[in-house]
């Protein structure tokens, strides 16, 4: 490896990833603009961060850069070309407990999802952790639970 990437970004005019990254074997710090080719406002991110990541022109520098970041900075650009204001693309990324996920559409619920991915990975604990318990118990109280008209059993149920 002889670059390491600093810091991902996006160009919307024209459509493009710019890339901060170190090279190591001079220490000096670049920027590379890398032109998102043949991608609409319909592209599948998933497939045009995957076929960027392994470009030839571009392996080499976007080799630590996760597919997830690249996958992110794709569906900005796709949001940008829909018509989405860049607040909006950034805000759905973020994760509201309150937020009733079953009325997100597809790719809605495709981000919140990659996002809980994300979080569990990183507050995973692995076997080889120095503050890992096996055998972890942790009481949660009972919260005091609303009673529902289904809850209560009727003489018909049965």
């Amino acid at each position: 490896m002889r670059f390491q990437a600093k810091r991902c970004g996006v160009q919307f005019s024209p459509p493009s990833i710019i890339l901060i990254y170190q090279q190591l074997d001079t220490n000096k710090v670049r920027k590379r603009i890398i032109p998102v080719r043949n991608f609409s406002k319909y592209s599948d991110y998933n497939m045009a961060a995957e076929r960027l990541k392994n470009h030839p022109r571009h392996k080499d520098y976007l080799e630590n850069v996760s597919q997830g970041q690249l996958e992110k900075l794709h569906i900005i650009l796709r949001d940008h070309l829909q018509g989405f204001s860049l607040e909006h693309s950034l805000a759905s990324f973020h994760l509201d407990t309150d937020e009733d996920l079953n009325k997100l559409g597809d790719d809605e619920l495709a981000r919140k999802k990659g996002q809980m991915d994300e979080l569990f990975e990183k507050n995973r604990k692995h076997k080889d952790d120095p503050d890992f318990v096996y055998d972890l118990e942790v009481d949660f109280s009972k919260p005091t639970a609303e009673r529902c008209s289904w809850d209560e059993e009727s003489e018909d149920d049965f």
